[in-house]
């Protein structure tokens, strides 16, 4: 009989990874990632362990070795198919060998494949990253290590799936997770915040510039963990000079110093106040199965679907008259709600909001790009410029495909993306908004959507910055090659950030000047910044490596763009690249045989597929009340594991789960979730949305029961107390007003630009009585809001 009180793979054998330690250094606004991933072979026959697991998309993997035993092996970056060769070699010769590869379609996916592991042995692998941390709307810094890996749709009639990944239950992996996190700062840390239990932090230095924080014990792989970093003073514009690799070749990138420069434009306050009121503005909703999910484990009836309508209703209130929308949604098919973008107007609010009540997750898979260029060859709307509003849980197989599309398209829009829920694909969801030219946000653990989002319509209703250039002022015989990409969008107190090799003989006594120019609403405007050429001490190669992954990625777009002209020299570029750097690219892997083995390990090998964290398997497991108990640990431990195939980079799920109290395909995907599928009831809203959904487009409120139900009073106690001369709609909008300022200030950034509506609609309307209407409306709310604070 088979003892399964442990926890085993679909074949009922044990799984060789035991645990993954996880070091976190941040230097002000970079993080450097190490992961260990430990292995042991219990078995009595040598072991073949694969480990297919998620990273950031942006992040610079550049250093990969093993230790077995006392021996020590750096792996050395190479071609792709030569890298895998070397393994199959390897192994048919029964030598050990390690190989670590990007996925083919997704840069933020990974497989780890440790071979022939000999019956009794360890194995340490070390894998190091490193990647910047992005700015959010409080200005905090967020890293997130991303445990979770959910399923990737392919679209249909892919020929590839390789990103095709069922998982198993997020709290049942068989392995443990440590993690911690060091940070330092010219600047003091202030706090540092997750939606993990972390333990205190730990400062290092009496000036709060260094500090310690830990994961809490018991930390379960139900979420990613997310981290982020507060400083004590504002983001201050920084350039770092480091030195070259003193054994690479002069006038290559790792043989000359390189510079990082972090901008972040401030714009004038009489440029931010004058928000645009023209532009089509197409929002797009994923509707596949997946965003049956709930929003957050603390927040289990609130799916992402009904967070994102909800969201939707904000958005078209808070639209200006004589703009033009549209509303696109998708799943294995996409709708639209108009044929083409209308102008905005009561009439044509009332019938979206109308079908976007009715929208629910039941379109079947995750399919995004028609939709899109669906959206591009629709004519552009003359002085009306066109913003994409994408909101996703990022599970598409296609990415790169996706985003070249979007690049392609970059010159007619600008593209805001957002990721709904753990697993989000930040390649997608990152690379939407940078090569859109908008901006990225991600929604997780007890994030509110809202907000973000409406940071990012207050971004595309800011004047587009045009005519972007940078210049640079250096020494004579000093000179700068520019590795970023062009800036193509720059927003108020956002990072831009440029990389640059310098060439030349330099004195280190002397300064540069980098110079960002622009026009903003009309009027040239610059940023520049003074540094000096003396290279910073103790960053290591951090620069260089951030800098070749941004050529890096920047030479596959190029590759994907010049497909079908038989032209092999960008990959022969990227390559070279790839190797000279140590950062890995979509065309190359990291490659380590241990030649010093001794005998060759003897006996067939077996293959042991390590399971992945999934967050659907965890709230299918729990909704079916398995949450604890042998019978959990049975059922679950059968969730066929990712698989791997060496030669493709396919991972395919084998069989569904089926346990012993018949709750079958537990692993069955969301998105396989079509029309008539059960969908869970919409949670009632809240006064706030009540409220918000009572507005008029052109910004008012109508004076009926359903006001006063939302202010939480009688229709009797609002007639009474209006003032006999003013009409009933200035009454009821002043009201409006006075309740949002006087309850809901801590979500201000959720309702201030449908409020700045509403006081522009009375502003035109010159009522009499503003002032007694703004008193009585206090007594009536139980307020003290002062007149001017409303705006009118």
């Amino acid at each position: 009989m088979v003892n399964c009180c442990g926890l085993l793979t679909a074949q009922k054998e044990p799984v060789p990874l035991k645990s993954i330690e996880v070091e976190l250094q941040v230097r002000d606004h970079v993080a450097t990632v190490v992961s260990t991933l430990n292995y042991e072979n219990k078995e009595d026959k040598p072991v073949e362990a694969v480990f297919v697991f998620p990273l950031p998309g942006d992040a610079a993997v550049c250093h990969f070795s093993a230790k077995v035993g006392q021996t020590h092996i750096v792996a050395e970056v190479k071609e792709k198919q030569q890298a895998r060769e070397e393994y199959d070699d390897a192994l048919s010769s029964g030598q050990q060998a390690f190989l670590l590869e990007e996925s083919d379609q997704s840069p933020d996916i990974f497989s780890l494949s440790v071979g022939s592991l000999p019956p009794g042995e360890s194995a340490s692998i070390r894998l190091e990253y490193v990647t910047e941390l992005a700015v959010q709307a409080d200005d905090g810094l967020r890293f997130c290590l991303p445990a979770v890996l959910n399923p990737r749709y392919q679209p249909q009639g892919s020929e590839d799936v390789s990103v095709q990944v069922k998982s198993v239950p997020a709290s049942l992996v068989p392995y443990s997770l440590s993690f911690s996190a060091r940070v330092s700062s010219p600047r003091p840390v202030s706090k540092v915040e997750s939606s993990c239990s972390l333990e205190p932090l730990q400062y290092l230095n009496t000036d709060q510039t260094q500090a310690m924080v830990k994961l809490a014990a018991g930390h379960k792989f139900d979420r990613d963990v997310e981290l982020l970093i507060y400083y004590k003073d504002a983001h201050q514009p920084t350039a770092v000079v480091e030195a070259g690799q003193a054994s690479a070749k002069p006038g290559t990138l790792m043989g000359d110093p390189v510079v990082m420069v972090s901008l972040y434009p401030e714009f004038p306050q009489s440029v931010m106040s004058s928000l645009a009121s023209c532009g089509e503005f197409v929002f797009v909703l994923d509707r596949s199965g997946s965003m049956t999910v709930p929003i957050s484990h603390s927040k289990r009836q609130e799916t992402r679907i009904s967070n994102a309508k909800d969201t939707l209703l904000l958005l078209l209130k808070s639209l200006s008259m004589g703009c033009y929308f549209n509303i696109y949604s998708f799943g294995s098919r996409f709708e639209h709600i108009f044929p083409k973008s209308v102008e905005y107007n009561e009439k044509s609010m009332e019938e979206a909001l109308k079908k976007v009540e009715k929208m629910q997750a039941d379109l079947g898979g995750t399919e995004i790009l028609e939709p899109l260029k669906h959206i591009y060859k629709q004519p552009c709307i003359p002085k009306q410029p066109r913003q994409l509003f994408v909101f996703t849980d990022g599970e598409v197989g296609n990415t790169k495909e996706v985003i070249d599309l979007v690049k392609k398209n970059a010159g007619s829009h600008r593209c805001f993306s957002f990721g709904i829920g753990e697993g989000a694909s930040s390649a997608l969801i990152n690379g939407l908004a940078k090569e859109g030219g908008g901006h990225a946000q991600f929604i997780t653990g007890t994030d509110r959507m809202q907000p973000k989002v409406m940071q990012s319509l207050r971004f595309a209703l800011q004047p587009a910055v045009e005519d972007i250039s940078v210049t640079w002022d250096l020494p004579k015989g000093v000179s700068a090659t520019v590795l970023s990409p062009p800036i193509t969008a720059i927003f108020q107190g956002q990072r831009s950030l440029i990389y640059a090799q310098l060439t030349g003989q330099r004195l280190e006594a002397a300064e540069g000047c980098v110079m960002v120019k622009y026009s903003l609403a009309g009027h040239p405007s610059q940023n520049q910044l003074h540094f000096r050429l003396k290279p910073a001490e103790d960053t290591g190669l951090t620069v260089h490596r951030l800098a070749a992954r941004t050529l890096i990625r920047c030479l596959e777009l190029e590759d994907r763009s010049d497909r079908g002209q038989q032209d092999e020299g960008v990959k022969k570029k990227l390559v070279e690249l790839s190797v000279q750097s140590g950062v890995s690219s979509s065309f190359t892997a990291f490659i380590a045989v241990n030649k010093d083995s001794g005998e060759s390990i003897q006996g067939p090998l077996e293959r042991r597929n390590i399971p992945t964290p999934g967050f659907y398997a965890q709230m299918l497991c729990s909704s079916a009340g398995m949450d604890s108990g042998p019978y959990h640990m049975m059922a679950c431990a059968a969730v066929p594991p990712v698989f791997y195939d060496s030669a493709d980079v396919v991972y395919e799920s084998t069989e569904l789960l089926e346990t012993c109290c018949h709750f079958a395909d537990l692993t069955e995907s969301y998105d396989d979730v079509e029309d008539g599928a059960a969908v869970p009831q919409q949670p009632l809203r809240g006064p706030l949305l009540q409220l918000v959904s009572l507005q008029k487009a052109s910004g008012y409120w109508m004076l009926d029961a359903a006001l006063a139900s939302a202010l939480g009073k009688t229709s009797e106690e609002v007639e009474k107390s209006k003032p006999a001369p003013v009409n009933k709609e200035v009454w009821a909008t002043i009201l409006a007003l006075i309740w949002l300022h006087g309850f809901k200030m801590d979500v201000k950034e959720e309702w201030e630009l449908l409020a700045m509506k509403a006081a522009s609609w009375l502003r035109v309307q010159n009522a009499p009585c503003v002032t007694e209407c703004v008193e009585a409306g206090n007594v009536l709310l139980g307020c003290s809001v002062q007149k001017d604070a409303l705006g009118i």
